[in-house]
């Protein structure tokens, strides 16, 4: 089993497909259930469930039967040895099952289903099946079984009856020499209780003493005459019980090759009924099983979650749609719908009923996803690196047919940079072309999935009044982490509340323990070039030009990762170095020009971005992305680009 279906729970769904199974067979299959990658075998297979699914409706639980230890009682009876009892028992009762579950499709066949059909291949052998009833009951050989059989136990039972005769009438008549009023049997032979100082007074062969040695154990002489015929008849009735065995055993292997088809075709139809009761269970119907890449739920619940009491999921993904970017607040739903969507996928290519109102799911190579953090103690994992170690694995396996699931995409590590991990990751997925979802809390990716082609922005629906998540995926739209809202109707202390969201916005700095840092946005920029006097009166600068590779600063380039001190805010480079070395940066959505001693690299562009990234998307307004798409096309008169040219603000 992969990782992808532990993380989706696919073996939860396994686990009680065989609690659906009569037969150990049928469970070992269901065991070994994979996804189909065969469109047309997939399709086959959720037919075959639903046409189960209509009989099991229309006619109740079949009569299937357990099956346990036939193919071994098969294997026996051909290699020449004896069937015993026990085993002759089960081979009579998986017949009658046979039987039954014959009669059973028989009367399934007015549904005009295929699966039906299979009762027609089912072999009832009724000759063997009335032999081995007649011969066997109770797993024990019967006196039908044979003339001879009968007859050695009635004289059996008529020298047993003589002897207990006997016995009785020598304890009745000379009780004073008997420790006890019953006669018993000692090695298979009857004998009396006599006390030791009485032991010649009776006639007989002494078989036990007692562990005191007060009493003897003896067979009368009597008696012994009628227990030797007794111990013959034994004998007789125990060949003759073999040869009984023997011949059903050859009758058996006779049939051993009608027994072993009916065992092929109960195990088919066990599994086949295993998944309609699954069907059944979680009030599921069949899934439309297409190669267009889109997947389409309406109503879809989790099948682990109580059916009765889980917000049912609309999803819809394609065929313009690659990908889906899920934002919402925490405990909001998001990672269900992520494992919905994943573990409808698998259990629909292997032919499973999907618990939902209805359903369009496409058929995908493979299913890739990273889901939950991952961490091992023993693999000396932290959170990040295991999401980084998994994904990097999900981009070497990504292709045009696989859905790729990411949840948290980005989480674990510096804000800054894992905004641009997250982005850079979406990218590569959105230019391999496979379908992908993922959820993620950075207000830098919503605004990429918004602007970037293919790729749509979903939220999860947040009670704002009760602060209690609605599970509903409304898609087209960016949610919100909600957690300064959530903080204050919760109780938060206001002020630490304002200095957070100052903090957040990036209008306040940190504060030191000893002192409290003035506001960024209140101080004066700190440009090394420039005095006070020409920072008052700053207009338009005219300045020689020098060559790129020149000018200060010229190492940065746009999309690194950078820290500005001395407030060690983390930020992006979103243009380059000027002739008099400033470079802009953007942090916290806001754009400032530093000076190039003032910033430090953090991790270049290369490294977060792929080739030939466009960073419009990160850095631009909507309102300039479409200013700049109209002069592309055309001049348009008046028409401007806003561009900031801010000081970052320093201590």
């Amino acid at each position: 089993m992969n990782q992808t279906e532990l993380i989706l729970e696919m073996n939860q769904i396994r686990e009680m497909l065989r609690g659906f199974a009569m037969s150990e067979q049928a469970k070992q299959e269901l065991d070994a259930l994979t996804p189909f990658l065969d469109e047309r075998i997939c399709r086959k297979k959720m037919e075959e469930t639903t046409q189960a699914r209509k009989i099991l409706d229309a006619l109740g639980s079949p009569p299937l039967a357990s099956m346990q230890e036939i193919v071994p009682v098969l294997e026996l009876s051909t290699r020449g040895a004896m069937l015993t009892p026990s085993q002759l028992t089960q081979t009579a009762v998986f017949l009658a099952s046979c039987r039954r579950m014959k009669q059973y499709c028989k009367r399934a066949e007015i549904l005009e289903v295929p699966l039906a059909w299979n009762g027609q291949g089912i072999e009832d052998l009724p000759e063997l099946y009335e032999e081995l009833d007649a011969s066997i009951h109770n797993e024990t050989v019967t006196d039908a079984a044979s003339t001879s059989l009968r007859q050695i136990r009635r004289q059996t039972e008529i020298i047993s009856t003589q002897i207990r005769r006997k016995l009785e009438e020598l304890l009745r008549g000379r009780k004073q020499i008997f420790s006890d009023g019953y006669y018993s049997q000692r090695g298979g032979r009857f004998v009396l209780p006599v006390k030791r100082e009485y032991r010649s007074q009776l006639k007989g062969s002494v078989v036990d003493v007692s562990a005191s040695g007060a009493t003897c154990f003896i067979e009368p002489e009597s008696v012994q005459r009628l227990q030797a015929q007794l111990a013959q008849l034994q004998i007789e009735e125990e060949n003759e019980i073999r040869r009984v065995l023997y011949l059903l055993t050859s009758l058996v292997e006779e049939h051993a090759g009608e027994i072993r088809r009916n065992v092929e075709t109960m195990v088919v139809l066990d599994v086949a009924f295993a998944k309609a009761k699954l069907s059944a269970h979680l009030k599921a119907s069949p899934a439309v099983i297409d190669t267009q890449r889109t997947i389409q739920i309406t109503a879809g619940r989790h099948p682990l979650l109580h059916q009765d009491s889980c917000v049912p999921l609309d999803f819809t993904l394609g065929p313009d749609t690659r990908g889906i970017v899920i934002t919402g607040p925490n405990t909001g739903g998001k990672t269900v719908a992520l494992k919905t969507v994943g573990l409808f996928s698998l259990m629909a290519q292997c032919g499973l009923h999907i618990p939902a109102a209805k359903a369009k799911l496409t058929m995908n190579s493979q299913v890739l996803c990273d889901i939950g953090d991952g961490q091992s103690i023993s693999e000396n994992l932290s959170t990040f690196s295991a999401h980084i170690t998994r994904i990097t694995e999900i981009l070497h396996q990504a292709g045009p047919q696989c859905l790729v699931l990411l949840d948290e995409l980005g989480s674990g590590t510096d804000p800054a940079e894992g905004m641009g991990l997250a982005v850079a990751i979406l990218e590569e997925l959105r230019r391999c072309g496979c379908l992908f979802v993922a959820t993620t809390h950075y207000p830098e990716v919503k605004e990429y999935a918004q602007q970037a082609q293919g790729i749509v922005n979903a939220r999860m629906a947040f009670d704002r009044e009760s602060l209690r998540p609605l599970y509903r995926l409304e898609i087209g739209q960016s949610g919100e982490s909600c957690a300064f809202y959530i903080a204050h109707r919760l109780g938060f202390p206001q002020h630490v509340l304002q200095r957070a969201k100052a903090i957040s916005s990036g209008s306040q700095a940190y504060a030191s323990p000893e002192k409290e840092r003035p506001n960024l946005a209140q101080t004066a920029s700190l440009d090394a070039e420039t005095s006070p006097k020409e920072r008052r009166n700053s207009g338009p600068r005219v300045v020689a030009q020098r060559p790129e590779h020149q000018r200060p600063g010229s190492k940065f380039q746009v999309g690194d990762s950078v820290v500005v001190y001395p407030e060690k805010s983390l930020g992006i480079v979103f243009a380059p170095a000027d002739d008099s070395g400033r470079i802009g940066v953007q942090v916290q959505k806001r754009k400032f020009y530093v000076n190039h001693r003032r910033i430090k690299l953090k991790t270049p562009a290369a490294q977060l971005y792929p080739e030939n990234y466009d960073f419009s998307i990160l850095f631009d307004t909507v309102q300039q992305r479409k200013a700049r798409h109209q002069m592309d096309k055309r001049h348009v008169p008046g028409l401007e680009i806003p561009v900031e040219d801010e000081e970052f603000p320093s201590r």
